[in-house]
């Protein structure tokens, strides 16, 4: 696959389980595969591009559900981990053009008729990123309303050089109700 890339580096943030004793180790997502790696692939960590993108992420994640993050004990909630990703070239699945060169529709996260793209066929181009070499792909975020702007990072970790630091971790009520109110 011939990729368009985009520039991509600086702060990003992680939303984090509060028992994840190593929530920067892609580890789990190999394991349990996610958006842009199948389940028993290659280490993943999913970053945001900012605090709302965060806060999307937790919403979308409690969609549906009878009970809301706010319904949890406060220990349960998510903290959030920040994070410095060098800069690099990233998979371009941000831009239209980006999008189609990686065999995705310009509309994405969503498809033209509205539905979202799925997993499914988000994983064929993380598994050819991965091979190919690729430090991450950098995707619009499904989590974040339309024209929002937000993105997120697939970061691929592949040797210790790749292994991200934790930049400092926020409990939830210190970034949650916060990122709610800087819209």
């Amino acid at each position: 696959m011939r990729f368009r890339h985009v520039l991509r580096g600086g702060r990003h943030v992680r939303v984090a389980d509060p028992a994840w004793r190593s929530p920067l180790d892609g580890t789990f997502a190999a394991e349990r595969g996610g958006r842009w790696n199948p389940p028993d692939s290659f280490p993943t960590v999913y970053l945001c591009s900012s605090l709302e993108v965060a806060r999307a992420n937790v919403l979308r994640r409690f969609a549906g559900l009878p009970y809301s993050v706010l319904d949890l004990l406060p220990d349960r909630r998510p903290d959030l981990v920040e994070t410095a990703v060098r800069e690099h070239r990233a998979v371009d699945v941000v831009t239209d053009a980006g999008c189609r060169a990686a065999g995705l529709p310009e509309t994405y996260p969503r498809e033209a008729n509205g539905a979202e793209v799925g997993w499914d066929r988000c994983r064929p181009v993380g598994q050819a990123a991965w091979d190919q070499g690729e430090p991450s792909i950098a995707c619009r975020s499904a989590a974040a309303r339309p024209g929002d702007g937000g993105e997120e990072l697939a970061w691929f970790v592949r040797s210790r050089a790749d292994r991200l630091r934790s930049g400092g971790r926020r409990a939830f009520d210190d970034w949650f109700a916060q990122s709610s109110t800087s819209r």
